[in-house]
């Protein structure tokens, strides 16, 4: 629980399985996230070796983030629980 157990780490997570995404529009998949908030947590995933952060050498700087093998291997998990909260709503 550790690795995924605040708000914002299984969304970004969940987000990621879809392939690699921009900083700019992974953040803006996830309504509510502050800058800061997506920073330090981005950060934290990568530290915890879920995600991956690739900087392209251009200006304006691009930033790409992709799953890891660790992270991949939380893929059931994030689907469970984005099936899970889409049954919930619908009760």
């Amino acid at each position: 629980m550790n690795l995924i157990g605040t708000k914002w780490k299984p969304l970004i997570l969940f987000h990621l399985l879809g392939g690699d995404l921009r900083s700019g529009i992974l953040q803006n998949k996830i309504p509510g996230i502050s800058n800061k908030m997506f920073t330090q947590t981005v950060r934290q995933l990568e530290k915890d070796g879920l995600i991956f952060r690739k900087v392209f050498p251009v200006v304006p700087p691009k930033v790409e983030y992709r799953l890891s093998n660790r992270g991949k291997s939380l893929e059931s998990i994030l689907r469970l629980m984005d099936k899970w909260g889409f049954e919930d709503c619908q009760n």
